[in-house]
């Protein structure tokens, strides 16, 4: 039984199983909803509404970007992402 949720390999799995990637993924989108909580849209990615945010308002901004990616409702591009090894 996890204390957790979302469980860390759901979240991974959601990240090609990339940590740093996870972590860049959530930063992001915990950005994104801390501004539109501020009532800035204009960095936000996409919540459903402000009915949503009432609703969850509760709730950490991390807390809530890591529910979104274990739903698969966030998501990265690979394309853009530069992955380098050293």
């Amino acid at each position: 039984m996890s204390i957790i949720e979302p469980k860390i390999d759901q979240l991974l799995d959601q990240a090609d199983n990339d940590r740093f990637l996870l972590c860049a993924l959530a930063s992001k989108r915990a950005h994104d909803i801390n501004d539109m909580m501020r009532g800035q849209r204009e960095r936000a990615i996409k919540v459903d509404s402000q009915v949503e945010i009432a609703k969850a308002s509760g709730k950490k901004p991390l807390s809530m970007a890591f529910s979104e990616i274990s739903r698969g409702e966030v998501s990265y591009d690979s394309d853009t992402i530069n992955v380098s090894e050293h």
